[in-house]
């Protein structure tokens, strides 16, 4: 199976899950899971919220952020990934004052 981000329709989402600021997402959603390009601009966050479909795991390909999972906070930052378990709580926040880039996987279970 191929999957062509490059012709999936960017959707703009303003405070996601009661965030703040904005974020830009491509997504790839099936009964099996979610794959998202997404993009939290500078000054914006993924409010915290549970986990409850599956495990949320967030590679970082550019920007700098911060990450807090049932109250531990991680650094984001390229090449890390942040791994939010089914069943925690989290929040992804935008740090830096360029685009905090990354694809979400979110594995159904």
């Amino acid at each position: 199976m191929l999957i062509d981000f490059n012709k999936a329709k960017e959707v703009t989402m303003p405070g996601m899950n009661h965030g703040t600021g904005m974020m830009t997402a491509k997504m790839y959603m099936d009964e099996k899971g979610k794959i998202i390009p997404t993009r939290i601009h500078a000054g914006g966050s993924v409010g915290m919220h549970r986990q409850d479909s599956g495990d949320d795991i967030n590679y970082i390909l550019s920007g700098e952020g911060k990450a807090i999972c049932d109250g531990k906070e991680e650094i984001l930052k390229p090449g890390v990934c942040h791994i939010c378990p089914k069943g925690s709580e989290h929040s992804i926040i935008n740090t830096g004052k360029e685009d905090l880039v990354m694809l979400t996987i979110v594995v159904h279970r």
